[in-house]
């Protein structure tokens, strides 16, 4: 397509006639950024893809000086949704220089009806950033100014882009080159797939028109009237080298209609998650093709969760539950395993109707390691690689040491160490294999450092989660996967009804459980708080989560006076 001097390659998947979804790629790449994600929406959308004029397969203008400016961008943008849909407004999505283009798109008067909503990613407006550089000069308050300090030191590579002849020389010398080698070690970007295209040379050099003719004569003055015309969705990676978070603090005032989103990952999102930003992306798409743009879910860290893939294990009841619906409320997709395929399914849908992007129940036994596996093979060729593993399936076991039978170890550190271990390894390895981070939760127990003569067995396994978290969390630091070790104390579950106890006959064990299930009734704290401890958790990263007044107070004597709880483990339990 031929438009302002320039010849724009344009590529197009998806059946004409459905919504059209319009791709903007950012600096120094070509539309082959969007190579993942792109056949993601394609099912559901009409997809459109172009290089920039002088980036891929478009032409550059002559001269170069003057040829990039947000105007000729403007007429560039118009001229494709013209041609690919001339009847309906088309639904914009930038990243990087792509969305700082599209903010524009979407604020000047002439695209008017012609947007139907705006997806962007790790670029800002230059107008909102120029007049939040203003706001932070014309009152430079101490938290203002470090705000000031540090976007300034993140672009570190605007001042270089400046400079005259230098970043030719460089995109077309070693720095092309070593390009595909720097995204992937420190942005972890993976190789190959086309990406990036052999044109980086030419489109990084050409590209650095896009900031000389732009950024200067916008941040001196920016417009007063750059208002959003269309429902926008920020997502922000929050590991982003080039942009704080911090320059979208006042965005509200020029964005009446915003959703947020954040996710735990660096500046290429679409390269690096491209599951989760086409999942984001048709969400909020369809929202406003319904008539409704406002999709964050109404849950607690629903910027943070929404849209990820979450796996809890032991989700039919209880704790599991509780905790499978809490992520539904985030607006995430969340799959609910249990080894009881009912009470799977009823948690799914009962996710389904919480706010969850996606829900759906797989049945497992986790102390099967074949079973483990394919399911895991499962997910990941169904749904992705999962982003938060919560192993919690769990059973309980009471009653003495020498009662307690090696068929009775067996069973509980199947379930209890084992289930634990199949997911960390299973689920966990594709985490560390994508390269872009992730959590693993693993549910102990106070008992964990709770020692106790009516629970050897339990307590033990429990124990073995404690250390085995601390030690995966050790290993996956560097791959920046978290890992956080549970530990409740008495929570009012089903885990009293199904506890078996050694040595008792059937009569005795009856006894026992419903003595049990008073005592937790009695305490009557609700699996929801436990829940609510685990997003909070993954949020901020927590190592060892103790939960329930007994659990903090056996955790804090357990590292101050371990020789208290071993006086207490002596007493024997009231039968």
């Amino acid at each position: 397509m031929r438009t302002g001097g320039v010849e724009l390659c344009v590529a197009e998947l998806g059946e004409r006639g459905r919504p059209v979804v319009v791709l903007v790629h950012g600096y120094p790449d070509s539309k082959e950024v969007w190579s993942e994600v792109a056949p993601r929406l394609a099912g559901r959308f009409h997809v459109v893809a172009y290089d920039v004029r002088g980036h891929g397969r478009s032409t550059a203008p002559r001269p170069l000086r003057g040829g990039f400016t947000l105007e000729k961008l403007t007429d560039d943008f118009l001229a494709v949704a013209d041609a690919v849909s001339p009847d309906r407004p088309v639904h914009l999505v930038g990243h990087d220089w792509g969305s700082v283009q599209s903010w524009e798109f979407v604020t000047v008067g002439r695209t008017a009806g012609r947007i139907a909503s705006f997806t962007s990613m790790s670029g800002p407006s230059l107008d909102h950033f120029g007049h939040w550089i203003s706001r932070r000069l014309k009152r430079p308050t101490p938290r203002r100014v470090a705000q000031l300090l540090g976007q300034g030191a993140k672009s570190w590579y605007v001042y270089l882009l400046h400079t005259p002849v230098l970043p030719e020389l460089a995109w077309r010398g070693p720095l092309g080159r070593r390009w595909p080698r720097i995204l992937e070690r420190v942005e972890k970007v993976p190789a190959g797939g086309g990406y990036p295209a052999p044109s980086l040379p030419s489109d990084a050099a050409h590209g650095a028109w896009l900031y000389r003719d732009n950024v200067r004569p916008r941040l001196r003055s920016p417009r007063a009237d750059a208002h959003a015309h269309a429902p926008v969705q920020l997502i922000t990676p929050l590991g982003d080298a080039f942009l704080s978070e911090r320059l979208h603090e006042d965005l509200e005032r020029w964005v009446p209609r915003l959703t947020r989103r954040t996710l735990p990952a660096g500046h290429w999102i679409p390269r690096t998650r491209p599951d989760l930003l086409a999942t984001w992306i048709g969400e909020f798409v369809a929202s406003v093709e319904d008539g409704r743009p406002e999709v964050t879910a109404p849950g607690r860290y629903a910027d943070r969760f929404g849209g990820q893939l979450v796996l809890v294990t032991g989700a039919g009841s209880g704790i599991g539950r509780a905790t499978a619906l809490a992520f539904a409320e985030a607006g995430a997709r969340v799959l609910a395993v249990d080894r009881d395929a009912e009470a799977a399914a009823r948690t799914a849908g009962e996710a389904r109707g919480r706010g969850a992007a996606a829900a759906w129940a797989e049945t497992v036994d986790v102390s099967d390691e074949q079973a483990m596996e394919k399911l895991a093979e499962r997910v990941t060729t169904e749904y992705g690689v999962v982003d938060v593993l919560v192993n919690n399936a769990g059973i309980g076991l009471g009653g003495s040491f020498f009662a307690t039978t090696p068929e009775d170890w067996r069973e509980v550190l199947d379930v209890n160490l084992w289930g634990v271990l199949h997911g960390c390894r299973l689920f966990g390895r594709r985490m560390a294999e994508r390269g872009q981070g992730g959590h693993i939760v693993n549910v102990a127990s106070a008992a964990a450092f709770q020692p106790s003569r009516a629970l050897p067995a339990y307590s033990t396994s429990k124990a073995a989660v404690l250390m085995l978290s601390e030690c995966l969390r050790a290993e996956l630091a560097g791959r920046d996967i978290g890992v956080t070790a549970v530990c409740p104390g008495f929570v009012n579950t089903s885990i009293t009804s199904t506890a078996r106890f050694a040595g008792a006959d059937a009569e005795e064990e009856g006894r026992l459980r419903k003595r049990a299930a008073r005592l937790y009734g009695l305490r009557n704290y609700p699996p929801e708080k436990v829940a609510a401890a685990i997003l909070r958790a993954v949020v901020r990263d927590e190592a060892v989560v103790p939960v329930t007044a007994e659990a903090w107070t056996a955790y804090a004597l357990s590292r101050w006076m371990p020789g208290v709880l071993r006086r207490i483990a002596r007493v024997k339990p009231p039968m």
